[in-house]
């Protein structure tokens, strides 16, 4: 299949164009030439050196990363860049990027995987950012302890290892769950002021603790790379579809 083609379809299924104006990252094609042919496509969340050199030992012809190279532009190819971006050109692998689209895609994006593994229902975009969402919220079809929840994520999720923090502040059954993955408690007061009982995403800030408190909400962290790998593995499953042999670079950082 043309690389064209691959990267139209999946600019629209992903709505890239729709974040253009929301994202720093450069989604889309980030690094490629006009026509090449695609026929083995890896997955990864991170666009690095590891995930680019084992794209290459897996004879990929395109890399479908979360978080890519560009982020507003680049002032100089040196560096860690430099060392990224050659391996790439050197051996004809092409790099597609979808950040923000691929967080909002509400079937096939990261918020989404993660309600799957909550089997929450009911479900809603969340986590507004401008015109656009980047989150999902639902309801759990039985009501969770908060230990059931954070045990849930533990089992589900690829943490490295790494247990999932908790700050314990919220009812003693939670039913309604925001979930923003990554970098999301700045949804931290959308999600109280919509009467969610919990919200879960990858990563905290210090401000998170006192204000999950005054605001009596759970928050859960389980991870910024183990909330983020359900997008590109349902691209993975989506880009299989169109006859293209895939591969999914695990690469878990336990952060």
């Amino acid at each position: 299949m043309e690389l064209s083609t691959v990267v139209d379809r999946l600019d629209e299924e992903l709505g890239t164009a729709d974040y253009a104006d929301l994202d720093a990252s450069a989604n889309g094609l980030q690094i490629g030439p006009d026509e090449a042919e695609i026929e083995r496509v890896a997955v990864a969340v991170d666009g690095v050196r590891e995930t680019v050199d084992r794209a290459v030992e897996a004879d990929a012809d395109l890399l479908v990363v979360h978080h890519g190279l560009s982020w507003g532009g680049f002032d100089r190819v040196t560096g860690r860049t430099y060392d990224r971006i050659a391996p790439l050109i050197d051996n004809d692998l092409a790099l597609y990027v979808s950040h923000l689209p691929l967080d909002g895609q509400q079937e096939l994006g990261n918020a989404a995987g993660v309600a799957d593994v909550l089997g929450l229902e009911d479900r809603a975009p969340f986590g507004e950012l401008g015109p656009k969402y980047i989150g999902q919220r639902g309801t759990a079809a039985d009501a969770y302890a908060p230990d059931e929840l954070r045990e849930q994520l533990e089992e589900t999720l690829e943490t490295g290892g790494q247990p999932v923090q908790h700050l314990d502040f919220g009812p003693d059954e939670i039913e309604d769950v925001a979930i923003v993955t990554g970098s999301g408690v700045d949804w931290l007061d959308e999600a109280a002021a919509t009467d969610a009982d919990a919200l879960v995403t990858g990563e905290g800030k210090g401000k998170a603790y006192h204000e999950a408190q005054e605001a009596g909400i759970h928050v859960f962290l389980a991870g910024h790379y183990a909330t983020e790998t359900f997008g590109v593995r349902s691209l993975q499953e989506l880009v299989a579809e169109w006859g293209l042999e895939t591969a999914f670079l695990e690469v878990p950082t336990g952060l």
